[in-house]
């Protein structure tokens, strides 16, 4: 691999956990991609996320995760595919809307469908409000994090869904694209953040029905 994809101020520990992490993705797309591919995606994911770090021990497994993710979609682009459709959820910070998009997304389809989201200005966490609003539902979301999007995951969803991000977000020909006007859940309480969270809900089922998707019940909110 190119020595201009890795970082020369990386501590011994941080170094080791991305080498782990490296060989994890090398098992996990094992004829795929070779090593160069996987250690340039693992090191530039973590370049993303290295000025908004507030606990750097944890970078390494974020890098993975997303990288991980933008493998699958560069495999996707590349003609790897497992029928399943790829629904991008972009807003602004990827800590609210988005977020909760993806959550309900995931939860009511199950394995039939594959969810992703991204922001045009990714925060540094998901917004606590938003946690518990989606938490009250019985839908956890506190392990998602912020994230950007990129050239091969806008490529690779079949359905992108916008929420404020305005001309910021990607415009690629030929894609599908919806765009919902919703408050943004930022500063908000978590009783004011409800209405948003139901209105998200509403929309994502209607979503699923219009991919043929059957969608399990999630709140007891009926799609209208």
């Amino acid at each position: 691999m190119s020595s201009t994809h890795k970082r020369g101020d990386l501590a011994i520990d941080q170094r080791l956990a991305l080498a782990t992490a490296a060989r994890r993705l090398a098992e996990a797309f094992a004829g795929t991609f070779g090593a160069e591919t996987i250690e340039r995606f693992l090191h530039t994911s973590y370049d993303q996320f290295a000025g908004k770090a507030v606990v750097p021990h944890y970078l390494p497994l974020l890098a993975e995760r997303f990288a991980r993710q933008r493998l699958h979609a560069l495999a996707r682009v590349e003609g790897h595919h497992d029928g399943r459709p790829i629904v991008l959820f972009l807003c602004v910070h990827n800590a609210g809307r988005s977020q909760m998009a993806l959550g309900f997304f995931e939860q009511s389809a199950g394995d039939r469908a594959v969810g992703w989201s991204g922001g045009s200005e990714f925060a540094v966490e998901v917004n606590p409000a938003a946690m518990e609003s989606m938490a009250e539902l019985g839908i956890d979301i506190s392990r998602e994090f912020p994230k950007p999007w990129t050239d091969e995951i806008v490529r690779a969803a079949d359905v992108v869904v916008t929420m404020g991000c305005g001309d910021a977000c990607p415009v690629y020909p030929g894609k599908r694209y919806l765009n919902w006007e919703l408050d943004d859940p930022a500063g908000k309480s978590v009783e004011d953040i409800r209405p948003i969270r139901d209105e998200i809900e509403h929309r994502v089922r209607r979503l699923l029905a219009d991919l043929e998707i059957p969608a399990s019940r999630t709140s007891g909110i009926e799609t209208q």
